[in-house]
């Protein structure tokens, strides 16, 4: 029998028990707060806060709420997703949206606090995370359904997910925006070689060049877990998944932002991106981090994290706001 201990709408980060198991340490958090540290009774199961360290913070920061919601995909199955709100949210107006993108791709996004998100949600967006096909927590033939078309329907769960919230009625179809990191960097490019509809995008960490990446990543497990042969075997099977062999077709403005210490997706990776619309004269630009690896916007130096962040919030103002960005050149 499994007795559940904490609430269904908590991020259970970590915790240690006492040596009769009765009473727990835990850090817990939720999509409007990072970990706070609580005691828990085992037996009656009450939970106790001890310490919330960010609380002095939060007295001054007005958030936007997040709102849990699934969504049927083109095929029936239901997603779940996450849409936070700008914190004075009037739903007679209409707001840009900006859909993020995980990566993994066999990881899920749940409970916790997104600190990113909630930081476009303040400066007037919509901004909608959803957990598509290859995401864990929804059993084995859920996330493995993506094996040998990686991206593929995922892609599709992902833009049914935009057409769930424009359904709505407050999100302007005409101010799109999509960003993603790793696995998430790879789905941003694909989406935006498949549809016109992102009028900005920012493509983190990203992959666009699946032979090249088979040759350089430090992750050499993808065969045949995401291809059944290697490039030099079938390449077929590798160029008609990389983005970069349907560059011609970008017409979203895209930003790439790399780290050069990156080598789970080497910076070349993004430079191919880049490369490739800058030959098209098309609007694009590359961020590049010095001696930052591919953790860089979760454990990177915190003054270049900030400065991440500064710049999605900037190439999104840019097109989406339409507020000058003079420093990009566009």
């Amino acid at each position: 029998t499994v007795t559940r201990l904490t609430p269904e709408d908590r991020d259970l980060i970590a915790g240690t028990a006492s040596a009769d198991g009765r009473h727990w340490a835990l850090t817990i958090g939720t999509t409007e707060r990072p970990g706070d540290l609580y005691r828990l009774d085992a037996e009656s199961g009450t939970l106790t806060l001890l310490w919330a360290p960010n609380e002095e913070i939060f007295s001054g920061v007005l958030l936007g709420s997040v709102e849990e919601f699934w969504y049927p995909s083109f095929d029936g199955t239901k997603i779940q997703a996450w849409l936070v709100k700008p914190p004075d949210f009037d739903p007679g107006k209409k707001y840009p949206l900006v859909l993020e993108i995980h990566g993994g791709p066999h990881t899920a996004y749940g409970e916790g606090f997104f600190h990113e998100f909630h930081h476009l949600a303040g400066a007037g967006y919509l901004v909608l995370y959803t957990n598509p096909r290859g995401s864990t927590t929804y059993g084995d033939e859920f996330a493995n359904c993506i094996q040998y078309r990686f991206p593929g329907d995922d892609a599709r769960d992902l833009l049914a997910g935009v057409d769930a919230v424009l359904a709505r009625g407050f999100a302007d179809p005409a101010r799109l925006g999509v960003t993603g990191g790793s696995g998430g960097g790879l789905l941003t490019n694909w989406l935006v070689t498949q549809t016109e509809r992102f009028a900005a995008a920012v493509t983190q960490r990203c992959v666009a060049d699946w032979a090249s990446f088979y040759y350089n990543a430090d992750f050499a497990m993808f065969t045949p877990f995401w291809f059944r042969k290697p490039p030099f075997v079938d390449p077929a099977e590798y160029l008609e998944r990389s983005p970069i062999a349907f560059a011609d077709r970008i017409t979203t403005p895209l930003m790439i932002i790399h780290s050069e210490d990156d080598l789970r997706t080497p910076i070349a990776q993004g430079e191919a991106m880049f490369r490739a619309l800058k030959q098209q004269k098309k609007p694009v630009v590359m961020v590049r981090f010095p001696g930052e690896s591919h953790e860089l916007s979760r454990s990177g130096v915190p003054s270049r994290r900030v400065e991440n962040q500064r710049h999605i919030r900037a190439w999104f103002d840019r097109w989406l706001m339409g507020k000058p960005a003079p420093e990009y050149g566009v």
